[in-house]
């Protein structure tokens, strides 16, 4: 379903700020896969999601979706192939559209889009049972603006609306870091329910080891731009964190920042 052969991204090439983001990564995952994304800050995690939604293009390799090559492809032409959600509550959503004008956006992702077609009978009543499944109540508030919402009812409507057209593959990219401990347990919840019920393939980045070995069915470490080891399904299954820790310490001058060992 997603294939990275050897991808690298340079910014700032040829300049005193040049910095390799990106060397070499090839990873593939098949239909129903679900890989965790660990790492420190700076190790390239955040810039291959990007490179994956085609807003960063990449440099070298090729990236194929669905069996189409996309590495040529930008951001909105990628559109129809991917679901992301974002570590800021604000940036999946419209805040000034309501909870119906955001769904409605988010079904016709990757289409020509307004708001008209959207609103219809059949689909506020698809909306609602959507809705409904957040358990967040949500489904009676179909015409409050999104800006009113709090951070995780609005992220969990973003992970619901990335999902609402079973994209080829699902980006997360540590969309629970800016919730608060309660919050961010729903989302992850959430998480695992929407993404297991329609088998959707997924690569979420994360700092939160617990988070890493809790969802999905593999994990890699990324350091520097390359994808330092890789947890196979049956070796995740056995997984701590002590052992992360351990893998992790024989990257030479790495470490993790403190939010790595939350829970």
């Amino acid at each position: 379903m997603l294939h990275i052969d050897q991808i690298s991204k340079t910014f700032f090439p040829g300049t005193i700020n040049e910095r390799k983001a990106l060397v070499d990564v090839s990873l593939r995952l098949s239909q129903g896969d679900f890989v965790t994304v660990i790492g420190s800050n700076g190790a390239g995690k955040s810039t291959l999601l990007n490179a994956v939604a085609g807003r960063y293009l990449i440099d070298s390799g090729s990236l194929t979706i669905d069996g189409q090559q996309v590495s040529k492809l930008k951001e909105y032409q990628r559109a129809k192939y991917v679901g992301r959600v974002f570590q800021d509550p604000m940036a999946g959503t419209a805040p000034d559209l309501t909870i119906e004008q955001n769904l409605s956006l988010a079904l016709k992702r990757g289409q020509p889009r307004g708001l008209g077609a959207g609103r219809t009978k059949a689909r506020r009543e698809r909306f609602v049972e959507e809705l409904k499944s957040l358990e967040l109540g949500l489904e009676n508030r179909l015409t409050a603006k999104v800006g009113l919402l709090s951070g995780g009812q609005r992220q969990a409507l973003s992970l619901l609306m990335a999902g609402f057209t079973q994209p080829r593959i699902l980006l997360l990219d540590e969309h629970t870091a800016a919730l608060d401990p309660q919050r961010a347990a729903l989302v992850t919840n959430l998480t695992e329910r929407i993404v297991s019920a329609d088998r959707l393939t997924t690569l979420m980045v994360t700092h939160n080891m617990e988070q890493a070995l809790q969802l999905g069915n593999r994990l890699i470490m990324m350091h520097e731009g390359r994808i330092v080891f890789q947890a196979s399904e049956e070796e995740k299954k056995h997984l701590t964190v002590p052992q992360l820790l351990a893998e992790f310490a024989k990257i030479k001058g790495a470490s993790f920042d403190d939010r790595a060992l939350l829970a």
